[in-house]
């Protein structure tokens, strides 16, 4: 595990009130952040995209994606074979901003407590004392995840799902903003813990890296030899500008619809013979903050069903599972969305809608 890199509040610690609940470690977590300006929020979303391009060579959608999901307030499952920058993205990323970040290899042996944190008698004070865990940071990347326990595993579940931490019956608010990014190695099965659903669902993405192209391949021969790509880079935003990225994304517009639209997108799901597990409530609520993501990203504050359909395979494939006569037959979950998104009906400005409204229920391209 590497050690807490903290640019304010130096210690092993969080601050501790009376109470035993946790004080926020910076200023963000004391009031709800305003929303930037649009030409900021471009300005420094490029400045995020450049950097962790000019590391990860050839990977310019994988690197938006995985800004997408911070902006959304998820969290990244990164899932290749080894030695196509999957750590390096998440590092990549998480350098570039002026936060904390901890890194966690997961080994068989990791306890859930290395996670989480726990309490220590101190005989000095004859009081117990709250020790943090790893997870204790802004970003915390989770190398080769399944590689640990179920029970180590199920540590995150709380820390993911509701940002904070109960240790010995006492909650301990985690940073904000707060990301998960963890690899997995889908090959290699022996030592793995494969990741139970109710976890797989708590991340709201997972991409896969893929092999570069030949002309980035060989940009990487030249530009990678002498010295380690990340050994330049350095910071470029802050983590209060990414919270108030966070706050511009949630303000961004959402038409009834298009909100109509993502929940046929999940009962598809459901109802689809191919599929023997569709997407669950929860998947819908990380479809939408994904879109209105992109749809920021985009420089737009609505969203178009576009927005829903470009997020739609890497939110929802991880958490749906093939019918064993389609996964016979071939079939993908990423074959089987891209059919269901094909066949049902995009939705159209509707007659009176105020403008804004309506252009949130077209398409870019339909």
């Amino acid at each position: 595990m590497e050690p807490h890199r903290r640019t304010a509040n130096n210690g092993s610690a969080p601050n501790l009130n009376l109470a035993g609940v946790a004080d926020p470690v910076s200023h963000l977590n004391g009031h709800r952040p305003a929303a930037m300006e649009s030409g900021a929020f471009h300005a420094a979303a490029q400045r995020i995209l450049t950097t962790v391009n000019t590391v990860i060579d050839g990977k310019s959608d994988a690197a938006k994606l995985a800004l997408t999901v911070l902006l959304a307030q998820g969290h990244l499952l990164v899932e290749d074979v080894p030695g196509v920058g999957k750590t390096l993205l998440a590092k990549t990323l998480a350098r570039t901003i002026d936060c904390t970040v901890n890194r966690i290899q997961f080994t068989p042996d990791l306890l859930p407590s290395d996670v989480t944190g726990v309490s220590i008698y101190n005989q000095a004070s004859r009081l117990f004392e709250f020790r943090p865990g790893a997870v204790f940071a802004n970003i915390v990347i989770g190398d080769e995840i399944n590689r640990a326990s179920a029970k180590t595993q199920s540590a995150l579940l709380e820390c993911m799902e509701e940002h904070q931490v109960t240790v010995d019956g006492t909650s301990y608010k985690l940073d904000e903003p707060f990301m998960v990014v963890a690899t997995q190695n889908p090959i290699e099965m022996e030592g793995t813990y494969p990741l139970p659903e109710a976890q797989r669902d708590r991340f709201m993405a997972r991409i896969s890296m893929g092999y570069p192209d030949k002309d980035a391949e060989i940009e990487m021969l030249e530009t990678h030899q002498a010295v380690s790509p990340l050994a330049n880079v350095s910071p470029v935003v802050t983590a209060g500008d990414v919270a108030a990225m966070i706050a511009t994304v949630q303000q961004v517009f959402v038409s009834g619809p298009v909100k109509e639209y993502t929940v046929s997108v999940g009962r598809a799901t459901r109802e689809s013979p191919l599929l023997r597990l569709g997407a669950s409530p929860r998947s819908m609520l990380q479809l939408l903050r994904a879109a209105k993501a992109t749809a920021a990203l985009d420089g737009r504050d609505f969203v178009l069903p576009d927005d829903v359909g470009d997020v739609a395979e890497a939110v929802l494939a991880h958490r749906i599972i093939l019918d064993r006569k389609a996964a016979g037959a071939g079939e993908t979950p990423h074959s089987v969305l891209r059919g269901m998104l094909s066949r049902l009906p995009v939705p159209q400005a509707a007659a009176g809608q105020p403008d804004r409204a309506g252009a949130a229920a077209g398409s870019r391209n339909r």
